[in-house]
């Protein structure tokens, strides 16, 4: 059996996936960071952008995250965010159209929850 990760997204609201994993990749206000079975304990935190779990059977997994914090010890790997939805839940249609608000209201905070919503499906 190949060596795995449980991993636990969660968002303030809401758990939003929970699984076995061979590699999760987030953004983190360090940088890019991807998390294998063995990795050394961390803490961190989560930028805005998009979470990439390649689960164990296979798959994988795409998240929008905004916000929250990233810790793993003991292959336990736990993603707490402020907000975080799976890419298949994400309305591209909405997303596009909250992009364009922002972007013509000057809001450059749903600029980038609307940015990374987008990212998040590109790459599913």
């Amino acid at each position: 059996m190949a060596a795995e990760l449980h991993v636990e997204l969660v968002a303030a609201d809401r758990s939003v996936w929970s699984g076995e994993a061979t590699l999760v990749v987030a953004r983190t206000t360090s940088g890019d960071i991807g998390v294998m079975p063995g990795h050394q304990p961390l803490l961190g935190v989560l930028e805005s952008g998009p979470v990439t779990i390649r689960t164990s059977d296979g798959g994988t997994v795409i998240a929008a995250v905004h916000g929250g914090f990233i810790s793993f010890a003991d292959d336990k790997l736990s993603l707490l965010a402020e907000i975080a939805e799976l890419a298949d839940e994400i309305d591209v249609e909405r997303a596009e159209r909250a992009f364009e608000r922002a972007k013509s209201d000057t809001d450059s905070a749903a600029e980038r929850r609307a940015d990374v919503r987008l990212r998040a499906v590109a790459v599913h």
